[in-house]
């Protein structure tokens, strides 16, 4: 039985070797893009920006269940059924737990999170889907093997004991910046999720729960019985001994710091917070931040009507996506990214209407711009000037250089490629105010991150509170890639800028031994390949250069017999290795964006990945993709960005038609 249903996927894989799957015609490529651009052009809101759904796991859903159950607050109507049937889809048919990625492994954090959700909502514990969840976690060693956040949650509803988490005193507000551990010294996303929690750990609340809801029936062995709780999967000698040790000794100590102390410690936090907390947007703009600062309030005695406590809340809600019959909770939203983007994409396209939409877009990005508020980067680089744009509508404290160089690129190449003459309006501050920011984030290794410059205290990982080894924000490929892709599209070159050549000379450094490079926010090294392909080729590097040579061989060999591109999460492992997949549409066009910056128009590869975005598309222009292909955290957390089939591919094929047309078949562009 089994050897039939492997002949069938055999046969079905050699007829992908058909003739008409290996070549495309530029007519049939025309009418393709053309319908990805109407269909992209008529998502464009009334104000010309463009905003995807951006989804995670099940964990931020049934997070936002226990978050309303810990409060006793109101849930509008029917919402919580309609959360309750998006957990109950997303449940694995394999293994009968959650995971983090579409048909991807069991995830016990998630697993133990949906269940507890779905007990709150009503589920009987045996009905067969509660079963199967309940079985898959219990076989695994059960609920005291979930990560540090999901212990964290267990004991506000005083299901596992404090002990289960490690402690990170709030008198951290307190320590001077030389101190080996500082705020500075962590990521933006961790400072704003721990700066509550601070607070939250020093005052231990208990959940109100309303509804009585526990999991017990989730342990092996009970909570309070556990003496040794699940470390960091990338301990290392001699880091994770010593902080395990300081973690021991403060588990004991904890309970008689000192009041005062601890009270001006829980000002500062709190003060930290409100100074910070964004409005309608959100402490951070990300979801546990978020909650985190409501909860903080909570436990501090504000009252539910209190101005920030409302606000905050109000946030909270914005992330909610509710359809007919299902709902979930975005972990933040994504506007800017998706607006610049699109707009790449749309100026590739090319047209009256297409570029008609991509000033608009261009026209909404243009005052979102930081430029009055000098954000925690600053903590590094106080001599620099603001402006960078942020991912989300408003997070003025933590632009990022990945979103900032997109816009900027966007706003050049719109300029450039239809000039004043076509009513484009004239960006020429914005991007030289974003190229200062950007120039003055470099870090001293030569490379840029998302959101800090010289965020490596590489140590801090294995603190009992980082087992997912994501606390700090180093210089990545990727980015770094965006940032040469940008200074190069504006005019310098290696010659005339230090900080592009010490960027161009990271890359290289950076390449692995196959050909690739790690994509810290993509998944993964097509990612990051086709990041580092188009820099390279932007700031001049010869296509015939050795390592642009042996990544384009490497794209082309890892190419899919459909002839699409694909990569599994399992890439990020805890040495990361390319793990292949099944073709998305992203993927593929990531590739083939490479290729085509590598000077690869013509390789055979190029039109079969071209010919399969074709075979794919839609009747209604876009490209169907459950599968998640960017990423919140290696190994940890990863994002299913609901444009990116939309707009990727659409660039890949105006590219390659461009090209095709071209007298040079080179890139012009950052991107």
């Amino acid at each position: 039985m089994r050897e039939a249903a492997v002949d069938r996927i055999d046969s079905k894989v050699e007829s992908l070797q058909r003739a008409r799957t290996q070549d495309v015609s530029l007519e049939t490529v025309e009418r393709g893009i053309q319908a990805a651009t109407r269909a992209l052009s008529n998502l464009s809101q009334s104000d010309g920006h463009i905003c995807f759904e951006l989804e995670a796991d099940a964990t931020i859903p049934s997070e936002y269940i226990l978050f309303h159950q810990f409060r006793d607050t109101e849930v509008r109507p029917g919402l919580e059924q309609k959360i309750g049937a998006y957990l109950r889809r997303t449940q694995s048919p394999q293994h009968g737990g959650w995971s983090l990625v579409h048909d991807g492994a069991f995830d016990m954090s998630a697993s133990v999170k949906a269940y507890f959700a779905l007990k709150m909502v009503g589920d009987d514990i045996e009905a067969p889907h509660m079963r199967k969840a309940r079985a898959a976690i219990l076989s695994r060693g059960g609920a005291s093997n979930a990560n540090v956040f999901t212990r964290f949650m267990l004991a506000l509803y005083g299901e596992v004991p404090w002990t289960a988490v490690p402690v990170m005193p709030v008198e951290i507000m307190h320590l001077p910046k030389w101190f080996p551990f500082h705020l500075d010294k962590v990521s933006y996303w961790a400072r704003t999720v721990m700066v509550p929690l601070f607070v939250l750990q020093a005052k231990k609340p208990l959940a109100k729960n309303p509804r009585g809801i526990g999991v017990q029936e989730l342990f092996v062995t009970p909570p309070a019985s556990v003496r040794h709780w699940p470390g960091s999967p990338h301990a290392a000698w001699p880091w994770t001994p010593i902080f395990g040790a300081i973690d021991r000794v403060l588990q004991k100590t904890q309970d008689y710091f000192p009041k005062t102390p601890r009270q001006r410690a829980i000002d500062k936090a709190v003060a930290w917070v409100s100074e910070r907390l964004n409005g309608e947007d959100g402490l951070g703009a990300i979801y546990p931040a978020m909650v985190n600062s409501v909860l903080m309030y909570d436990v501090l005695g504000y009252p539910k009507d209190h101005p920030q406590v409302k606000i905050a809340c109000e946030a909270i809600e914005k992330l909610v996506v509710e359809k007919e019959d299902e709902a979930y909770v975005q972990p933040c939203v994504s506007p800017v990214w998706d607006t610049a983007l699109s707009g790449h994409a749309l100026l590739e396209a090319g047209g009256a209407q297409a570029e008609a939409t991509a000033r608009d877009g261009l026209d909404w990005l243009k005052p979102l711009q930081v430029l009055d508020i000098k954000g925690d980067w600053a903590a590094a680089k106080p001599d620099v000037r603001p402006g960078g744009w942020a991912f989300q509508y408003a997070n003025p404290h933590y632009p990022d250089l990945d979103d900032t160089a997109v816009v900027v690129m966007a706003m050049d190449r719109a300029m450039r490629q239809h000039g004043l003459v076509s009513d484009m309006p004239d960006y020429s501050a914005s991007i030289a105010r974003a190229r200062e920011w950007v120039e003055g984030l470099q870090s001293a290794d030569g490379g840029w991150a998302a959101f800090d410059a010289d965020n490596n205290h590489h140590y801090l990982n294995h603190i009992p509170f980082s087992d997912h080894g994501a606390l700090l924000d180093p210089p990545t490929a990727d980015v770094t890639a965006r940032v040469v892709s940008m200074l190069s599209q504006l005019g310098e070159t290696r010659e005339t800028s230090r900080a592009l050549d010490r960027g161009v000379t990271y890359l290289l450094n950076d390449q692995e031994t196959d050909g690739s490079w790690y994509g810290r926010w993509g998944m993964n090294f097509i990612y990051g390949t086709w990041s580092v392909l188009c820099a390279l080729n932007a700031a001049g590097v010869d296509r015939s250069h050795p390592q642009v040579k042996k990544a384009a061989a490497w794209l082309i060999r890892i190419q899919n017999p459909d002839g699409g591109w694909g990569e599994d999460a399992l890439s990020y492992k805890i040495n990361p290795e390319f793990e292949p997949g099944k073709s998305t549409a992203s993927q593929t066009a990531w590739a083939l964006l490479a290729l085509m910056a590598a000077g690869e128009v013509d390789d055979p590869a190029v039109a079969r990945g071209i010919n399969f975005l074709s075979r794919t598309q839609g009747a209604d222009g876009f490209w169907s993709e459950e599968r998640y292909t960017a990423t919140g955290f290696p190994r940890v957390f990863y994002l299913r960005y609901h444009g990116y089939p939309k707009f990727f591919p659409l660039w890949a094929m105006a590219r390659f038609r461009n090209l095709k047309k071209s007298n040079t078949g080179k890139v012009a562009y950052g991107i």
